[in-house]
C-alpha cells in the first residue's frame, strides 16, 4: 500500500468528523471578547496574518498589514479605490500555504491589476486537529471584520470592493466575517466550503446569503455515500455543483475500493476537492471560454437534459465571471465540465421520440449519438440513461463536447450490438426475457431534437430517409438538420412529439 501513513491520517481526519458535533460550533464570547484559540502553542508568529501580495514570486510573502498601522498601509502601497480580494485557506495538514493558493493569487493579479490581493494567513489555527481548527474559525472571522471595520475608516476605501474568497473551512470564515463587519462585503465566494459539521449547522455557524451581498459557492466534493469533505447543502445565493458535485473527471475516484487498496483515497479526495480553486482560477485566466452552468432542481434532472434553459437568469458564469444574482430562493445550478483547464464543455439536449410497431415489452437499447458540425465531429457520445427508455414517447438526453464544433449539420444514432457495462447487459438480458413471443427488436426514430445549452439555439434534425427510421443492435441511422426550431409543421402521424 502506498503511503500508509498518510492514509490513516485521513481516516484519523473521518473518525474526528464522526466524533465531533454542531455544539462545538456554538460562539463563544462576544466582539468584545474573543474567543480563546483552541489547540494553539505560544508562538512567535501571529494567529492571523494578513499579507498583501506584492509580487507574483510564491516565495514572497508580500506585505504584512497591521490593523491599526496607517503609515505601513502606505509603504506597502494599498489601493484604497481598488478592488481588494482577502484569500482565505482552510483546515491544513501540512502546516504550509499550499500551491493552489500561489496559483490564485497570480490569477488575481493578473487579470485586476490594480486590485489589492490580500492573503489571511490562519496556519497557527488551522495546523490543528479538525475540530479545534473548526473551533478557532470564529476568531479568524472577527480578525477579518476588525481589519475590513479598520479600512472603512478610510475615506476612499469601499465595502462594496471588498471580495472574500474562501476555501474548505476559509469559506466559514468568511462567513463569520461578513457576519460580523459593520456593513455588507460586496461579495463571498465560497471554494468547496467544509462539509464536516457544518452540514445542517444553523446559517449564524456557517457560510449563508445572509453574509454578503453576493454568496455564490463552487461544491466539488459531495458525494452522498459518507466520505463528503464539501458541503453538499446550497449556503449561497447560487450554489453551483459542477459535474453534479460528486466525482470530478480527471480525479480518478471511480473505483473508491480500488483507491483504498492502492492507498491513493487522500490524494483523489484532494483532487476533488480542490478542483473548486482550479475552476475559480480557470475562469480568472480563460475569460474568453467561460463555463456555464444552468439552473435545476436537481441533479438527475440536469442528468436527463432538461435543464438547459437560460430564460430568467436560469443559466450563469462560473467562478469569477458569475453574475450577481439576489434571490431570496437559493438557485442550484449544475455543469459538465472536462479533467483539466480550460474546463468548459459544450451541452446539448436531445429530445428523441422512440416508437415500436410491435413490440411493447421492456426494451433498453444502448445508444450512441455523434454530431457533425462546421468546425468539427464529435466522438461516439453515449446517450446516459437515467430512468428506463420509454416507448412511443419523448425521451430527453444531456450530451456534451469538450470541443466546440460550430453549427451542427448531422447526426449519426447507433444501436450497440454487446452492451459494455454489466449494467446495461442485465438490461438488454431482461428485455430478451420480458418478450419471449416477440423476438422483435426494431424501434423507429423519424427525428431528432436538439438544443444547445450555450447558445440556447434549438434544430430539428430529420432521418435522411423518411422510409428508412428503423433501428435495431448493430444498426445505425443518419439524420440531416431540416429545420431552425423545434415546431414542425402538418404533423400526421399519430405519434406526435410535443415541443
Amino acid at each position: 500500500m502506498r503511503n500508509p501513513a498518510l492514509l490513516l491520517s485521513f481516516w484519523s481526519v473521518y473518525c474526528c468528523f464522526a466524533a465531533g458535533s454542531l455544539e462545538n460550533l456554538r460562539p463563544q464570547g462576544s466582539l468584545q471578547d474573543e474567543q480563546t484559540p483552541t489547540g494553539v502553542p505560544a508562538t512567535a508568529k501571529p494567529p492571523v496574518a494578513f499579507n498583501l501580495r506584492t509580487s507574483k514570486d510564491p516565495e514572497h510573502e508580500g506585505c504584512h498589514l497591521s490593523l491599526g498601522d496607517n503609515q505601513l498601509l502606505e509603504d506597502c502601497g494599498f489601493n484604497m479605490t481598488a478592488k481588494t480580494f482577502f484569500v482565505i485557506h482552510g483546515w491544513t495538514m501540512s502546516g504550509m500555504l499550499e500551491k493552489w493558493l500561489h496559483n490564485l493569487v497570480s490569477a488575481l493579479q493578473t487579470r485586476e491589476r490594480d486590485a489589492n490581493v490580500v492573503v489571511v494567513d490562519w496556519l497557527p489555527l488551522a495546523h490543528q486537529l479538525y475540530i479545534d481548527a473548526v473551533n478557532n474559525i470564529r476568531m479568524v472571522g472577527q480578525r477579518v471584520a476588525g481589519m475590513l471595520d479598520w479600512l472603512q475608516e478610510k475615506e476612499e476605501f469601499s465595502l462594496g470592493n471588498v471580495h472574500l474568497i474562501g476555501y474548505s473551512l476559509g469559506a466559514h470564515v468568511a462567513g463569520y466575517a461578513g457576519n460580523f463587519v459593520k456593513g455588507t462585503v460586496g461579495r463571498i465566494t465560497g471554494l468547496d466550503p467544509a462539509g464536516p459539521m457544518f452540514e445542517g449547522a444553523d446559517l449564524h455557524k456557517r457560510l449563508s446569503p445572509d453574509d454578503a451581498d453576493f454568496v455564490d459557492v463552487l461544491h466539488t466534493y459531495t458525494p452522498s455515500f459518507g466520505l463528503s469533505i464539501g458541503i453538499r447543502m446550497p449556503v449561497g445565493h447560487i450554489d453551483i455543483y459542477p459535474n453534479g458535485g460528486d466525482f470530478q473527471p480527471g480525479c480518478g475516484f471511480n473505483d473508491v475500493l480500488g483507491s483504498i487498496a492502492y492507498g491513493t483515497i487522500t490524494e483523489a479526495a484532494k483532487c476533488e476537492h480542490e478542483r473548486a480553486v482550479h475552476l475559480f482560477v480557470d475562469s480568472l485566466v480563460n475569460q474568453d471560454k467561460p463555463s456555464f452552468a444552468f439552473q435545476c432542481t436537481d441533479p438527475n434532472r440536469f442528468k436527463k437534459g432538461i435543464c438547459l434553459s437560460c430564460r430568467k437568469n436560469r443559466c450563469n458564469n462560473i467562478g469569477y465571471n458569475a453574475k450577481k444574482m439576489r434571490k431570496k430562493r437559493n438557485s442550484k445550478m449544475y455543469l459538465k465540465t472536462r479533467a483539466g483547464m480550460p474546463f468548459r464543455v459544450y451541452h446539448y439536449q436531445m429530445k428523441i421520440h422512440i416508437f415500436s410497431y410491435k413490440n411493447s415489452g421492456d426494451i433498453q437499447p444502448t445508444f450512441y449519438i455523434t454530431l457533425y458540425g462546421s468546425n468539427a465531429d464529435s466522438p461516439d457520445l453515449p446517450l446516459e440513461v437515467v430512468e428506463k427508455i420509454k416507448l412511443n414517447a419523448t425521451n430527453t438526453f444531456l450530451v456534451y463536447t469538450e470541443e466546440d464544433l460550430g453549427d451542427l449539420l448531422k447526426i449519426r444514432l447507433a444501436w450497440e450490438r454487446i452492451s459494455h457495462s454489466w449494467y446495461n447487459l442485465w438490461n438488454e438480458f431482461r428485455s430478451y426475457l420480458s418478450q419471449p413471443s416477440n423476438p422483435s427488436r426494431e424501434l423507429h426514430v423519424r427525428r431528432i431534437r436538439v438544443k444547445s445549452g450555450e447558445t440556447q439555439r434549438k434544430m430539428t434534425f430529420c432521418a435522411q430517409d423518411p422510409k428508412k427510421t428503423g433501428i435495431s443492435p448493430g444498426q445505425e441511422l443518419w439524420f440531416h438538420k431540416c429545420r431552425d426550431g423545434w415546431r414542425m409543421k402538418n404533423e400526421t402521424s399519430p405519434f406526435v412529439e410535443l415541443a
